[in-house]
């Protein structure tokens, strides 16, 4: 029962994370999103809600792998990297979407890709299972860096 306690608030946590950044990014899609000029190579507005919720799915199971063995206590560089990297795509929704600042919001995702390259390396020390389905979102966000430059670029 320990473990699925662990397993639950992983998956809270996470998602509470996407909730909060989808507050800011659903009414500006429609209002401000559409309007603005996009790369060719930019996916439909579609694609964003499912690839998204694999991520944080992802991440919410990557951070269970290491808390479900121990391996992450409270304070530790994986736990601290793994709220900051939360932290950061929260911030990153709402510099974006929320104040509408694509500049600000580029310099927040390079901070972001860091800390998930971090992240990596240092699930790694503990659990290679919970470094590599992290590998994903750090695709991801690659992705979306080159795509909020381009749009601070054509804007």
């Amino acid at each position: 029962m320990k473990e699925t306690k662990k397993l639950i608030i992983s998956l809270l946590i996470t998602f509470l994370a996407s909730f909060i950044g989808s507050y800011s990014t659903f009414p500006a899609i429609k209002s401000w999103y559409i309007f603005l000029n996009k790369p060719s190579f930019n996916p439909p507005n579609w694609i964003f809600g499912p690839v998204w919720t694999v991520l944080y799915l992802l991440m919410a199971i990557s951070f269970f792998l290491l808390w479900q063995k121990n391996k992450i206590k409270r304070i530790s560089i994986q736990a601290a990297l793994f709220f900051l990297q939360l932290s950061l795509n929260i911030l990153w929704s709402l510099i974006f979407f929320g104040m509408k600042l694509p500049m600000l919001a580029f310099v927040d995702i390079i901070f972001l890709w860091i800390t998930i390259l971090l992240m990596i390396v240092y699930f790694h020390k503990k659990s290679h299972l919970a470094a590599y389905l992290q590998l994903p979102y750090l695709f991801w966000v690659s992705f979306a860096s080159v795509l909020n430059f381009w749009i601070v670029v054509l804007n």
